[in-house]
């Protein structure tokens, strides 16, 4: 039989746990930088479809995104940066923007962010700089 003395102990040392608490406390800050950006993108995805569905003339979609983002706290575009065309008979509307994110010093996340009312298309993230 075995003494519990002699039984080796098993967990994490004090170092350890404060290594791992650095690492999940970055994470978080970093998580707590970006989502205020994706939530902004998903309102504004939202916004360019109820302003294409409100308005006939690229004039009145722009009104209306204005109206949209004004009511969303939306600051990173306006309605003259909405790209309009006309496609097989309606107007497609999207739109495309950069958000840089600074993270330390001189180091920032540069986010491309792009959407339409006629293809999905997903965030990509460019470069850490």
């Amino acid at each position: 039989m075995k003494s519990w003395s002699n039984r080796k102990q098993a967990g994490v040392s004090l170092t350890g746990l404060i290594f791992i608490l650095a690492i999940i406390g970055m994470a978080a800050v970093l998580g707590m930088k970006i989502v205020p950006t994706v939530t902004e993108y998903m309102a504004i995805k939202k916004a360019i479809v109820t302003a294409k569905s409100a308005g006939s003339t690229p004039a009145e979609v722009r009104t209306s995104f204005d109206k949209q983002a004004e009511v969303g706290y939306i600051d990173s575009i306006s309605g003259k940066d909405l790209e309009i065309v006309p496609q097989d008979g309606m107007m497609e509307v999207s739109f495309a923007y950069e958000k840089r994110i600074p993270l330390v010093g001189p180091a920032s996340l540069l986010i491309d962010y792009q959407g339409s009312t006629a293809a999905k298309r997903s965030t990509k993230t460019k470069s850490v700089e």
